[in-house]
């Protein structure tokens, strides 16, 4: 296996786009990929891609990836700075309302549950958003959007104390998953999501958002009537409006430029919980009324011939079934046209009076 070339063009040229997410985990340029590659990861997440970079003192150093055509597309860069003081990683204000850190095990709090780690990368010219703070308030974590891609930085190379569990360790699995779901774009970890969902008698909406309150949704309900929804905060980042005892059908839910769709009712409801053909359930009737049932096969020539009957005679019978005759009618509207109106009646008077002095003539 060692004489096998590493397929590094087939990788990062022509099957570059069909990467899910693209990890730099303590990279170190040894000149296995050459400059031009890191120019089509760099076009790769302009165009939907996404990168995470777990940054160690290599970061910093001669030959990072922050001194190629990547560093158009990372959220930070490095000054050169390497602390090594133990630190506990909090939350910061950003990351007590965003959905990748949002509830992470007493993160903001003073004495966050979590084990210490020992070095932190420094870097300047943030551009993304600092979600989790390490040692004398530096950037930790960094998520931000390019384009249509996503990059995530982590400056520090000690997830792996929490891994390993030491001084209790920290929620590294929550934490990870949760950022690479996000570089994938994972819906429920959007930052602004609009979503809905119906807890009994009641239609919850609910609104995620790094920003202030959202302004009122407007609901637009199964019977075409619209509605104003306020919402109230239920947590960092997360905003709900409750609307009770919706009708029966599909709702539509706008707010600002998010809209979702939800069903209102039960899910199977009872004229579609037993959709199977049977002829049991017209049984009691027809034999009171001396009816018939008959089952109709795909084949056309099964199908039975409709007779029409008097009344109180049989019904059916071998190959046919009857319609009763009962002879009622029923007047549904009458119209009528005046004959000489307008030009129509213009017309058949002069012909009229043509026809009169012709004979006359003769």
């Amino acid at each position: 296996m060692s004489l096998i070339a590493f397929p590094t063009r087939e990788l990062f040229v022509e099957k570059i786009d069909e990467f899910d997410l693209i990890i730099f985990d303590r990279y170190s340029r040894r000149g296995v990929l050459p400059v031009l590659y890191f120019d089509n990861i760099a076009r790769y997440v302009r165009d939907g891609g996404a990168v995470l970079v777990a940054a160690g003192p290599e970061f910093g150093k001669p030959g990072s990836i922050a001194e190629t055509p990547l560093n158009t597309v990372l959220p930070a860069q490095p000054n050169g700075l390497i602390a090594e003081t133990p630190f506990k990683p909090l939350l910061t204000d950003t990351g007590n309302r965003h959905p990748v850190t949002r509830g992470l095990d007493n993160g903001r709090g003073a004495e966050a549950d979590w084990s210490r780690w020992f070095r932190t990368i420094g870097t300047d010219r943030q551009t993304g958003d600092v979600i989790i703070n390490g040692a004398q308030d530096n950037p930790l974590l960094v998520l931000q959007r390019f384009d249509e891609g996503r990059v995530a930085l982590l400056l520090s190379d000690h997830a792996w104390l929490w891994a390993r569990g030491f001084e209790g360790g920290g929620p590294h699995v929550q934490l990870l998953r949760r950022m690479a779901h996000w570089l994938m774009k994972e819906p429920e970890l959007e930052e602004e999501r609009l979503s809905a969902y119906q807890d009994g008698n009641t239609l919850i909406v609910q609104r995620q958002t790094l920003g202030g309150t959202p302004p009122d949704a407007e609901v637009t309900a199964p019977d075409g009537s619209t509605s104003l929804l306020s919402f109230a905060e239920t947590g960092p980042g997360v905003y709900t409006g409750e609307l009770e005892e919706p009708q029966m059908g599909l709702y539509q839910i706008r707010n600002e430029d998010l809209s979702t769709l939800v069903h209102s009712g039960p899910a199977n409801p009872r004229e579609f919980a037993n959709v199977v053909s049977t002829m049991e359930l017209l049984a009691p009737v027809l034999e009171t009324l001396g009816g018939n049932t008959v089952r109709v096969a795909r084949d056309a020539a099964d199908m039975p011939r409709i007779i029409p009957v008097r009344s109180g005679a049989a019904a059916f019978g071998n190959g046919w079934v009857g319609l009763n005759n009962t002879g009622a009618t029923k007047l549904t509207g009458i119209n009528r046209v005046s004959l000489f109106a307008g030009f129509l009646g213009l017309a058949l008077l002069l012909f009229a009076l043509a026809v009169m002095w012709t004979r006359e003539g003769r």
